[in-house]
């Protein structure tokens, strides 16, 4: 993922609010996600809004030093279609 670009998440894709973070599912493809922070989940529910994932990820408050965890794991999200970039 390059944090220039801006993400948003697939319109068949649904976020679902657990004390751990969130369940990710996708209608389409059937695949269902974990994520394991609620920073993460705050980052996804911005992609929509913000003009890159860096503005996003400031946005939600995530210390630089945090980054390439976040984008490891949106780089799953991805492969698994539950994000991709903005047209």
């Amino acid at each position: 993922m390059d944090l220039t670009t801006p993400y948003e998440l697939d319109p068949q894709v649904s976020l679902r609010p657990e004390h751990f973070g969130a369940l990710v599912y996708h209608f389409g493809n059937r695949k269902l996600s974990f994520v394991k922070h609620p920073d993460l989940l705050a980052v996804l529910e911005h992609l929509d809004t913000e003009p890159s994932l860096e503005a996003a990820l400031e946005a939600v408050g995530v210390d630089r030093r945090r980054w390439p965890a976040f984008v490891r794991a949106l780089d799953t999200l991805e492969a698994s279609e539950m994000v991709h970039a903005r047209t």
